[in-house]
């Protein structure tokens, strides 16, 4: 954009010599306008102006209207949009003879556009006329309506650039509002009775309209009106709330409105104004009532809606005197049916009501005669209505429904509005229809005049409709009017007469420039960067480049043309000038309010001057914003970015130490900071030797343009040392900082990317490793910046080499280690390892426990050679851990056990018993679990005997166990719970799980042997005996043991369950032994309950008792236990014992008989089938022969 384009936008009215604050600001649309010609030298002043398309229309007090023409838009980036050129200058049909008054508004005072039937309603003096687009040619036969006090009312509801039935308007007469449809033809819908309409405004059905006393709600469809409340407040005549019927005797729902030629005027005058044309819908209509009298004619006196004079309150209507629509309903005449498309029937001739009808003003009344109505409608359901006293004093916006009901809060205007329009859908509002450019935010915009020192002045007051209060009121001071064409002065404030404001049908891209100025991309400058930046070093690549910075500041200028653009929707015209009334676009507001807050700071060296509260306020302003389009996106990135890099500069180059500043100001710093999204490059290159890891690289650095001038600024900063800004609170803030932007790492939105983070990473690095040096926790624990810098080179950089040359210079080899190990570089992270272990200094110290992270290591490489060299020297200096190289599972270099003893018996013998171990309990090999039994007894052993202290740490361990109370564990999980840290307690926790039946019944051991070893230690080693004497089948004994020795009464239970044969040891992972038989079960048991009834405490007796005969009085003999439990204990212990045991004898009691019924059945079963075969085979007769006979 050129200078001269700059100035000529930073003198513009509104910005008073520099970017406005303001939510709204003007914009030229056409000025210096030949309102007056040599034939009309009179003041001339602008009344309306219209727009549609690539057509301007301005109507003018001459009744007048010019018609400029857009032409096409200059391509070149210093454009300042289309421009308008004169193209005619048309004069609309009047009648001369209906302007009397001085006080009525003489002129063109309206042009409505219908562009969807190309047609446009003008009027002009009380005379409405209609004429077709774009040229303004007459349309209709040159079809005028006289005494027009209104046009408009189109169906906001509805978009009428879709509309395909032509468009509905309303016209207001003297004596009703009749609804017109507008397509090929001029055709009557409906007439409503409501005289003296001076403004309307309709969403479907409902209008809300006014006239010189009062606004009204009429429902256009079912005939209804309802009287809301009066302009002035002072009006005490007007009565409120009301509803009534203001249906017609006749309703022609389509009649055409004939041209038939007759004069303008309702008079039958002409005085060959305009284009000449003489027909009249009112003389048409006059003449339609004169042939044919209304039989009903006397129903508009009945009514009570007689028309009040102009100047007079005294004639109000009179009120219904019910507000229920459905019953006033039933009570209207029945209309007509509508009849389409045929002529519009002759309606009947209203008699003449009084002087004050025909006192009508066919125009607008001047505002010092009355207080003017103002309807807009916010949404679909609501209208904006004005009230007040007069229009010196306050006014006031008050909302209504469809019902005529009073919504939301009011709106306070400081006078009362002489013209008041709506801009934006308001927030939190649901629209059936948004325009994709539409603003979300509601805005009210009223002129008024205003009291100053010099007078009173023209303003525009700007506040919110869809917040409460209003919001924030702007004023914005209307320019001035100039000199008129007869070069009149009319003074350095425009008069409120001359001034106007309107809202049009169609929005135009009005062009900021500065927009683009402020978005568009620019390289930082190596002036502005250091010295030590990267250079390039080959001079034909640098022309190159430098062919390419061209053209890419080329397409960035285009760039940001195509951004500058805003939707305008309001004009203003005052004198010979019309403005655009636009949205001030956030880049440039909130870009001013920042320029604002810079002023008082602009000094070198004065940067604490700065107010940073009101940068953070505006940046909490903004905050959860969403854009709606690129411009605005942008524009939010760029005032983040702005605010965040003003708050980081500021913060490093007050001349105050950086160690007072408060903690409270840091993090919302650093909270900016991330949320900005500024090149991460251009905030190093305020730090010193953080700016040494900037990566320029061939294309350099690209940022917002408006961003340059801050970086420029605030150079001064790069003045301080590192050392003086490298304090613990400024570090963790770019700490943060950079690790935020490491986490972006891939996005595909982030420009320069390689360049980015290889400086990011860097920047960090080097960061952490200055934090790491200062941090004096670090020698006692765990340092969170150790743990951070572990974190990022693991996690890989891609300035790999910069990285190994930074640790190398501060000496962190452990930390250069896990470089190398992100890289797998397996023998660059053993050698270093290797260093740092032989005592090579490692500044750092990291790897305090060396040869662990050695083992680890080499677990996970799959290296035979690395392996086989680094394990076995691993082993010899630690036989642990060596050996758990060979040992591990995961290892990804398998090796055979016989391999690895010989190995280690070569090379490591102290870890061969180390080895041996794991076999046996790791591999479950029983071969060398002898040898394993006897190195734990003999390490135990030799510690019982040479220390008090290991005896009395077991002795405690049985006290503590005995004084839990129940429910507890058994006594293997306490001690394994609670171990003592030392060796020989491991070796004790292993011989009990070797010696207790882990490994099966497979596994034996000289158990006499080990009985004899640990009998001096008997009452040391309580689970060993136990063990041991279980093994010989002295079970009364390990019970014994059990039950007063340890208190171990689940381990107890255990042991009469499974024989003895397999206790105090894991249960997971052991071999499983088969349980003993009942009976044996039983007789331990019975064992186990007469050590139950010894336990000295009376309460574990009684307790311990019932539970053991209540969970297991399945092995026990009632007789027995009755005669073993003393005569003393209740019943009431014994019961569940008892009636489980009775329950037992009386089932087995009936199992046996019903066993002997059945058997007593079998045998009769049996019985009758030896009958039966009996009967079946019949009698047999066996002869036994005589002795005597055969000695015969």
């Amino acid at each position: 954009m050129s200078e001269d384009g700059r100035s000529v936008l930073s003198h513009m009215p509104g910005n008073e010599g520099r970017a406005s604050t303001s939510s709204y600001v003007l914009r030229p649309l056409v000025q210096n306008i030949p309102l007056s010609t040599e034939e009309h030298t009179a003041e001339t002043r602008i009344t309306c102006v219209e727009l549609c398309n690539d057509n301007l229309y301005i109507g003018t007090s001459q009744a007048e209207i010019l018609h400029y023409v857009s032409i096409p838009e200059d391509p070149a980036p210093e454009s300042l949009g289309p421009q308008y050129i004169f193209a005619s200058r048309l004069q609309p049909a009047y009648s001369s003879q209906t302007s009397a008054p001085s006080h009525i508004l003489l002129g063109v005072q309206q042009i409505l556009i219908l562009p969807k039937v190309h047609k446009a309603c003008v009027l002009c003096n009380g005379t409405l006329s209609f004429y077709c687009l774009p040229e303004l040619s007459p349309a209709f036969s040159n079809l005028t309506v006289a005494s027009c006090t209104w046009v408009g009312g189109m169906d906001l509801g509805k978009d009428i650039d879709t509309e395909e039935n032509g468009a509905v308007v309303m016209i207001c007469v003297r004596n009703k509002v009749r609804l017109v449809r507008i397509r090929d033809e001029a055709r009557l819908v409906r007439d409503i009775e409501f005289p003296g309409c001076l403004i309307s405004t309709r969403r479907g059905n409902f209008a809300c309209v006014a006239d010189i006393q009062s606004y009204a709600l009429l429902d256009v469809e079912n005939q209804q009106k309802i009287t809301l409340f009066p302009i002035s407040s002072l009006d005490e005549n007007t009565a409120g709330g009301t509803v009534e019927s203001i249906s017609t005797a006749l309703d022609p729902a389509a009649a055409r409105i004939s041209n038939v030629s007759r004069p303008i005027s309702s008079d039958g005058a002409s005085d060959g104004q305009g284009h000449g044309r003489n027909t009249s819908l009112g003389t048409f209509v006059g003449s339609l009532g004169r042939r044919q009298a209304s039989p009903q004619s006397t129903n508009a006196d009945i009514s009570g809606l007689a028309t009040p004079d102009p100047l007079t309150r005294d004639a109000s209507p009179s009120p219904a005197s019910t507000r229920n629509r459905s019953a006033l309903k039933s009570e209207t005449p029945t209309p007509m049916p509508s009849t389409p498309d045929k002529l519009l029937p002759i309606p009947p001739e209203r008699p003449e009501r009084s002087d004050s009808l025909r006192g009508l003003p066919p125009a607008r009344l001047h505002p010092s005669a009355a207080l003017l109505p103002h309807i807009c409608s916010p949404t679909s359901t609501e209208f904006l209505l004005t009230t007040g006293t007069t229009e010196n004093e306050a006014g006031v916006g008050i909302f209504v429904n469809l019902d005529g009901d009073v919504v939301r809060g009011t709106l306070q205007f400081a006078r009362y509005p002489r013209a008041v329009v709506l801009d934006g859908r308001g927030i939190g509002i649901e629209t059936e229809v948004a325009a994709a450019d539409e603003d979300r935010e509601g805005f009210v915009l009223a002129t008024m005049t205003e009291s100053g020192d010099d007078g009173d002045r023209s303003v525009i007051e700007v506040q919110r409709w869809d917040v409460d209060h209003g919001g924030n009121r702007e004023l914005i001071n209307i320019p001035d009017a100039s000199l008129t064409a007869t070069g009149q002065d009319l003074g350095n404030w425009p008069s409120p007469q001359i001034v106007g404001l309107r809202s049009i049908n169609t929005p135009v891209n009005v062009l900021f420039p500065e927009i683009g100025e402020l978005l568009r991309g620019k390289r930082l400058s190596h002036s502005i960067m250091d010295s030590s930046s990267n250079d390039l070093q080959e001079s034909g690549f640098q022309i190159l480049m430098e062919e390419w910075e061209m053209s890419r500041n080329k397409e960035e200028v285009d760039f940001g043309h195509r951004l500058g653009g805003q939707a305008g929707r309001i004009t203003l015209w005052s004198g010979s000038s019309v403005w655009w009334v636009v949205r001030n676009p956030l880049a440039i507001r909130l870009n001013a309010a920042i320029d604002q807050i810079l002023e008082p700071g602009s000094q070198e060296n004065s940067y604490n001057e700065i107010e940073r509260s009101r940068i953070i306020q505006l940046i909490n302003s903004i905050r959860g914003q969403e854009a709606t389009s690129e411009t605005e996106f942008l524009s939010l990135e760029y005032i983040r970015q702005k605010a965040s890099l003003i708050l980081f500069a500021d913060l490093i180059a007050r001349p105050l130490p950086l160690s007072n500043i408060q903690a409270a100001d840091s993090r919302i710093t650093e909270g900016v900071l991330m949320e900005g999204g500024v090149d991460p490059r251009v905030i190093l290159t305020l730090i010193p030797a953080l700016r040494e890891e900037v990566v320029e690289g061939p294309k350099g650095i690209w940022i917002h343009a408006g961003l340059i001038s801050v970086v420029a600024r605030f150079k001064s900063a790069m003045r301080k040392t590192f050392e003086e800004l490298a304090t613990p609170d400024m570090l963790n803030l770019i700490k943060r900082y950079l690790d935020a932007w490491r986490q972006r790492k891939g996005f595909g939105s982030i420009a320069d990317e390689v360049e980015v983070f290889l400086t990011v990473e860097a920047a960090l690095l080097r960061v952490l490793l200055e934090q790491d040096v200062k941090d004096p926790s670090r020698i006692s624990r765990p340092s969170p910046t150790r743990i951070e810098l572990y974190a990022l080179v693991d996690s890989g950089v891609d300035c790999f080499d910069r990285a190994i040359s930074l640790l190398e210079q501060y000496k962190r080899l452990f930390v250069l280690s896990r470089l190398y190990q992100s890289r797998r570089m397996a023998r660059k992270v053993l050698e270093t390892w290797r260093r740092i272990v032989e005592g090579e200094r490692d500044e750092g110290g990291g790897l305090a426990d060396g040869e662990t992270e050695v083992r680890r290591y080499l677990v996970n490489i799959k290296d035979t050679g690395l392996v086989d060299e680094y394990g076995t020297w691993l082993a010899r200096r630690n036989p642990t851990l060596g050996v758990q190289v060979f040992t591990n599972d995961s290892s990804r270099v398998k090796w055979e056990p016989q391999q690895v003893v010989i190995l280690l018996r070569r090379r490591a013998p102290d870890a061969v018993k180390v080895y041996l171990e794991h076999l046996v309990f790791g591999k479950k090999n029983v071969k060398y679990a002898n040898d394993l039994i006897s190195y734990y007894l003999d390490n135990v052993l030799n510690i019982l005997g040479s220390s008090d202290e290991a005896r009395h740490i077991l002795s405690q361990s049985y006290e503590s166990y005995r004084a839990l109370r129940p429910p507890k564990p058994t006594y293997r999980q306490f001690i394994t719970e609670n171990a003592v840290p030392m060796p020989w307690w491991h070796d004790r926790l292993r011989l009990l799980e070797l010696i207790g039946g882990s490994h099966g019944s497979d596994f034996a051991y000289d158990v006499g042997k080990i009985l004899s070893r640990i009998e001096p230690f008997e009452q040391d080693l309580v689970p060993e005996s136990i063990i041991l004497d279980g093994r010989q089948g002295r079970h009364k004994q390990a019970l014994r043991l059990l039950t007063h020795g340890l208190g171990d009464y689940h381990t107890a239970v255990n042991y009469c369950l499974s024989g003895g044969a397999s206790i105090f040891h894991p249960a997971s992972g052991s071999a499983k032994i088969a349980a003993p038989s009942q009976e044996e079960q039983a007789i331990l048991f019975g064992y186990l309950l007469t050590e139950f009834l010894r336990i000295e405490d009376i309460s574990d007796r009684l307790e311990r008792t019932s539970e053991l005969l209540e969970r297991f009085g399945s092995w026990y003999d009632v007789r027995d236990v009755l005669e073993l439990i003393p005569g003393s204990w209740s019943v009431e212990l014994l019961s569940g014992f008892l009636v489980s045991s009775f329950r037992r004898l009386v089932h087995e009691r009936r199992e046996a008989t019903v066993t002997k019924a059945l058997s007593g059945a079998e045998n009769l079963q049996i019985a009758a089938a030896f009958v039966e075969k009996c009967s079946e085979l019949g009698p047999q007769v066996e002869r036994v022969p005589r002795t005597g006979s055969t000695e015969a």
